[in-house]
């Protein structure tokens, strides 16, 4: 199994939380921060599913915290 750790930029934006992983540019959006990571967190295994079986990522963990 191929665990990677990324980390997101999360800010308000409307009535919205946008969630961005920095490290390979993939955004995604919630209702509320949770959302947002839960999404984004969706949409990186997304993007690893339909590069190759070799870049296939099975776990993924997404932390925001203050920098």
């Amino acid at each position: 199994m191929t665990k990677r750790t990324f980390t997101a930029r999360v800010w308000p934006e409307d009535d919205w939380f946008i969630a961005q992983a920095i490290e390979i540019d993939i955004a995604s959006q919630g209702q509320s921060e949770q959302e947002a990571l839960d999404n984004l967190r969706e949409a990186i295994e997304l993007y690893y599913e339909v590069l190759n079986d070799r870049e296939r990522v099975h776990s993924i963990d997404v932390e925001a915290g203050v920098a």
